[in-house]
């Protein structure tokens, strides 16, 4: 049987690039309205702009995936019906979701429409896909930096759509999991405000070595027009073009490209496979950022994937944008239409309109005998002719006039204006798409009340090292430590046994921290992992998750233990609360609401209370995760070193700790100061347990960090005008927020 075709895929930031890229071969559009999407500096698209859109794409028989791939507040929730409801009427295909609660409550609301995972999902294994298949959805847009081997083992465990990046810009963080510009100057990328301090200069510092200043975080722009037969091949169902800050030349000079390419391919499969040095040429001159590379599909990093000298776009070809401009924008293709009318008097009026294999007939008043100014044959082939700003165009046009007919132009232009709506829709409906669908009722919101009375606020630690355990044992609150989360590292390294010898005795709950990212190459590591788990049982009480993909492992392994999310497992609704409900033990306050956000969050509902929470007090926050390495790229891969530090050094001399994590082949980089909310403890404690999280510290911090907060805990002394044992901290979100 013959598989389907793969799907092109374009960008859209305003109506010009939209119809510029249907025009150059898009099979599908991906946009953004004016809420809810990870491109808030686009133009985007009004309401009415994008219901033409849909209309106009279903005529060409090619669809629209609306981006509501931002995390969504409590207070922003509301809009979110009212915001789509015309979309969905209007036929909209796909909305494209980043947030848990967002991806629920579209399902539950507006079922007739496919939801799509957004890559802010970090999707980076067959077990995320499945889970989130589970809960509906029908296509996955994985990590970036997913091999071709990883996604061809999500096709192949699920069956999924796959819809994949293959032309454009690449985040050098996992896309969903990057704080940088949020904590740096409160833009968020989780919100469509992007700030790109990943473009900006560094230089890396390590044990005997400093790099000169470069720009070691900003990746080349990707290129994989060469590769369109292996990709295709791989079972990539959707070919993603990024860009929907570009100009409308972007968007169909690009999108013309790769249409030609593919074509190519599906023309003859088994022909040798070669793109023109001109095409390449082109794409070269259409806003690409220093060299060409093809991504991660066959590589896990490198140094060849980084723009070091400059991350600056190339200057683009003017000539190349005014030839795309008068072919793409400036013209637009028309569906060539057979016009028949007639006209007799005393028989009704009745024109009919055919394009393709469709026809629409419509029936007028009757045709009177003229007692003036009969009805000219001129007359009627203009008003039936005038199709204006419709897809159509006459091709021929015959009418049957009588003599001495009368017909009122009104009536003619009416006639004209029926015939060919009814004509858009049937052809919308042959295409296989709705031509206005009914709205669901809007689901009673169930009043907030505020949570029922408290107990008493428990201390959680997390912890990296077994030297920030030795402290934590050391120190005199290690009784009223309640949950410990312990890097699930420890546990399969040689040091394991001296690790085991330190839990003894402990009356805390016991928690494994899974890895931030999980790969395919982690497969025997989580085997390992969740056999010492159901083992031990007696001492281990969980794990802590902070992806997808680690929660729907424990799924898929019918693991029966607690799971606890972290800050990077998203909850910043109620919505996303309640599909945690029953599966989560617990979640953690998100590290970009702020204090008022948050206590949203702590608000229960008439049925039930909360999710249990927990807030990060103290810590170093992870700005970014990747696969992409410092050390690899100024100096030289460190080869199974786990957990060494270098410093990211910015034009201001503030030095960032990055840990090279070899175990999973991943960096971590932390902000230059801790997070520290001891002077907002007061506020708290009735709401929700203290999180101290241990990242880089050794293990004298360790114990002046637990003694500190451990006393504001027991109340023995004030957190106001108490000092910590460090000089410089930040605050984060918890004043601020972000937009």
């Amino acid at each position: 049987m013959q598989k389907k075709k793969v799907e092109l895929l374009a960008p859209a930031g305003n109506a010009e690039a939209f119809y510029g890229a249907i025009h150059a071969g898009a099979d599908a559009i991906y946009l953004g309205g004016n809420r809810f999407g990870a491109r808030a500096y686009a133009d985007n698209f009004s309401e009415e702009e994008l219901i033409s859109c849909i209309r106009y794409a279903h005529l060409f028989n090619r669809k629209v995936y609306l981006t509501v791939n931002t995390l969504v507040k409590e207070n922003e929730f509301s809009e979110l019906y009212s915001y789509l409801c015309p979309f969905y009427e209007a036929g909209l295909d796909g909305v494209i979701i980043q947030d848990i609660g967002v991806f629920t409550y579209i399902r539950d609301m507006f079922p007739g429409m496919e939801l799509h995972v957004s890559t802010q999902m970090t999707v980076t294994g067959k077990y995320s896909a499945a889970l989130l298949q589970e809960m509906g959805a029908c296509r996955v847009v994985p990590a970036r930096e997913l091999s071709l081997a990883e996604i061809k083992d999500i096709k192949t465990a699920t069956g999924m759509e796959i819809e994949c990046f293959i032309h454009g810009a690449m985040c050098y963080c996992y896309s969903g999991q990057c704080l940088f510009s949020s904590i740096l100057g409160g833009r968020s990328g989780n919100r469509g405000r992007c700030a790109q301090p990943c473009r900006l200069p560094y230089s890396v510092k390590g044990q005997g070595h400093t790099s000169e200043e470069c720009f070691p975080l900003s990746l080349k722009d990707m290129c994989t027009i060469e590769r369109i037969p292996e990709l295709i091949e791989a079972g990539i169902d959707s070919f993603k073009i990024e860009g929907r800050m570009k100009k409308p030349e972007y968007a169909a000079g690009v999108t013309a490209i790769y249409r030609k390419y593919i074509d190519k391919y599906y023309k003859n499969p088994h022909q040798p496979f070669r793109v023109s040095r001109e095409d390449l040429d082109k794409l070269s001159k259409l806003y690409i950022r220093s060299e060409r590379q093809d991504g991660y599909y066959d590589k896990h990093n490198g140094r060849d994937m980084v723009t070091l000298k400059s991350p600056a776009y190339s200057g683009s070809d003017e000539g190349l944008l005014y030839e795309i401009r008068k072919r793409y924008l400036e013209n637009s293709p028309k569906l060539p239409v057979m016009v028949f009318g007639y006209f007799q008097p005393g028989e009704k009026a009745m024109v009919t309109y055919t394009c393709k294999d469709l026809s629409v007939t419509v029936e007028g008043e009757i045709v009177q005998p003229a007692s003036k100014q009969p009805l000219s044959q001129e007359n009627v082939v203009k008003q039936l002719g005038k199709l204006g700003d419709t897809v159509f165009d006459i091709e021929d046009m015959v009418v049957s006039l009588g003599e001495q007919a009368f017909y009122s132009l009104k009536a003619l232009n009416e006639l004209r204006r029926e015939a060919v709506s009814q004509l858009e829709a049937a052809l919308i409906s042959a295409n296989g798409f709705p031509v206005k669908r009914e709205k669901q009722s809007k689901a009673n919101s169930i009043g907030q009340e505020e949570s029922g009375g408290r107990r008493e606020a428990k201390l959680h630690l997390s912890v990296q090292t077994l030297a920030q355990l030795v402290a934590v044992k050391k120190s005199d609150y290690r009784n009223r430590i309640t949950r410990v989360y312990i890097n699930g590292d420890l546990f399969v390294e040689k040091d394991s046994p001296e690790l085991w010898k330190m839990l003894e005795g402990w009356k805390a709950e016991l928690i494994i921290s899974m890895p931030y990212i999980l790969r395919m190459r982690d497969a025997s590591y989580l085997e390992e992992l969740l056999r010492i788990a159901r083992e031990n049982k007696d001492k281990i009480q969980g794990f802590r998750v902070s992806s997808l993909e680690a929660f729907g492992y424990l799924k898929s392994k019918a693991y029966h233990g607690k799971i606890y999310g972290d800050a990077g497992f998203y909850v910043w609704n109620h919505e996303t609360m309640k599909s945690w409900e029953g599966k989560l033990a617990g979640f953690c306050m998100p590290l970009e609401l702020k204090s008022g956000e948050q206590k949203l969050l702590m608000q229960g509902d008439s049925a039930k209370e909360t999710l249990p929470c927990e807030k990060i007090f103290y810590g170093r926050i992870p700005m970014m995760l990747t696969a992409n390495c410092v050390a690899k790229t100024t100096d030289a891969c460190k080869k199974n070193t786990n957990e060494e530090q270098m410093l990211l050094i910015d034009r201001y001399q503030k030095a960032f700790p990055v840990v090279l994590n070899c175990v999973h082949c991943m960096n971590i980089i932390y902000n230059t100061v801790p997070l520290s909310l001891h002077n907002e403890w007061g506020k708290w404690k009735e709401n929700c347990d203290m999180r101290l999280d241990f990242t880089i510290e050794k293990e004298k911090e360790v114990l002046e960090v637990l003694d500190f907060f451990g006393g504001l805990l027991a109340g023995e002394f004030n957190s106001k005008g108490s000092l910590p044992p460090y000089k410089e901290y930040t605050t984060g979100h918890e004043k601020r927020g972000v937009e």
